[in-house]
C-alpha cells in the first residue's frame, strides 16, 4: 500500500513574484496540518477538510477570509468534499458568510442530498450550529481593492489566489477531495462555478482525487473530474491524464486552470495550464511547496 500523502493547492493564475512565497508557504502549512492529522490516524475526509480549513482562513486566497465579492459587492460561497471510498459527496453553492464552507460540506456528507445552494443551504447549516458572520468578516481591504479593478475599470476577474482544494490518501489507502472558493470576482448574483459540481471541479473514487482551479464555466463544460477520474481507471497513465485533460478544458472549452491529483499508487500529481499555480504537499517523510 502506497504511503499517506497530502496535495493541496491555492489557485491557479499570475502570481505577483512578491506574493509567490506567501502563497507557496501558506499551501504548504495547509498541507501540513492535514499531515499532522492522518499522522494521528485520521481519515482522507478529515485530512483533506483541515486543510482547506486553514487555506479559508488565510486572506490571500479566495475562500473564507479574502474571498472574491459578487457584482453587487456581497459575499457568496461554494464548496465540496467527495469521500473515496464511500462515494459520498456534498457541495454547497451560493452560500452566505461562513468562516469555513468545508466543515459544513463534511458535516453534509452523510445526508441524502448531494447539493444544497442559496438561502436553504445557509438556514440548514445554522441549524446544525454553523456561525454565519457579518460579511465583513470576509471581506479584506484586497479583495475590495479587486472588486473595484474587475467591477469598475473591466480587469481580468481570473485573479491569481483563488480557489483551494485538497486531495489526499490516508493510511488505509482511502481517498477524498475537498475544494473551497469564493468563485469569480465581480460574478453575477446566484453563479455557481465548478469546485461545488461533484465530477467538475471536485472528485475522488477509489481510483484517484483530484481538486481544480480555474475558469468554472470551461471545467463544468469539460465534466474536468470525472473525466480524470475515468481515464486513470482504464489504463491511462495518471500525470499524462491529468496534463491531457487540463489542455482540453483550454483548448477545446476556452478555460485556464490548474488541478491537484493522486491516486491509490501514485502521486503527487499537479499541473496548469496558467503561469503558475501555489501548491503544497506532506508526506510521512515531509513537505514542501511550490508556484
Amino acid at each position: 500500500m502506497a504511503d499517506p500523502l497530502i496535495l493541496v493547492h491555492g489557485g491557479a493564475g499570475s502570481i505577483p513574484a512578491a506574493s509567490q512565497h506567501a502563497h507557496s508557504h501558506g499551501c504548504q502549512e495547509a498541507a501540513e496540518v492535514g499531515g499532522a492529522v492522518l499522522a494521528a490516524g485520521g481519515s482522507a475526509v478529515e485530512a483533506a477538510c483541515a486543510a482547506v480549513e486553514v487555506l479559508e482562513s488565510n486572506p490571500i486566497y479566495n475562500a473564507g477570509v479574502g474571498c472574491a465579492l459578487t457584482r453587487e459587492g456581497r459575499v457568496s460561497l461554494d464548496a465540496a468534499v467527495m469521500d473515496g471510498h464511500s462515494r459520498h459527496a456534498a457541495g454547497l453553492a451560493a452560500l452566505d458568510a461562513f468562516p469555513h464552507p468545508i466543515q459544513i460540506a463534511k458535516m453534509m456528507l452523510e445526508e441524502p442530498e448531494v447539493l444544497l445552494v442559496g438561502h436553504p443551504a445557509s438556514e440548514w447549516a445554522v441549524r446544525r450550529g454553523f456561525r454565519r458572520v457579518p460579511e465583513d468578516e470576509l471581506t479584506t481591504e484586497a479583495a475590495r481593492k479587486q472588486w473595484h479593478l474587475v467591477v469598475d475599470e473591466g480587469a481580468d476577474p481570473n485573479f491569481a489566489g483563488g480557489t483551494v482544494g485538497a486531495v489526499v490518501r490516508d493510511g488505509r489507502g482511502q481517498l477524498a477531495a475537498a475544494t473551497s472558493t469564493g468563485g469569480t470576482m465581480g460574478k453575477k448574483p446566484g453563479r455557481v462555478g465548478d469546485s461545488p459540481l461533484i465530477g467538475a471541479g471536485t472528485y475522488a473514487d477509489d481510483v484517484c482525487a483530484v481538486s481544480a482551479t480555474g475558469h468554472g464555466e470551461a471545467f463544468m463544460r469539460a465534466v474536468f473530474g470525472v473525466r480524470v477520474a475515468d481515464a486513470i481507471r482504464y489504463g491511462q497513465d495518471p500525470a499524462t491524464t491529468l496534463q491531457r485533460k487540463l489542455e482540453r478544458t483550454r483548448d477545446l472549452f476556452g478555460g485556464l486552470g490548474g488541478a491537484v491529483m493522486l491516486t491509490h499508487d501514485s502521486g503527487p500529481h499537479s499541473f496548469w495550464t496558467t503561469p503558475g499555480m501555489s501548491h503544497g504537499w506532506w508526506t510521512p517523510e515531509g513537505s514542501g511547496c511550490g508556484i
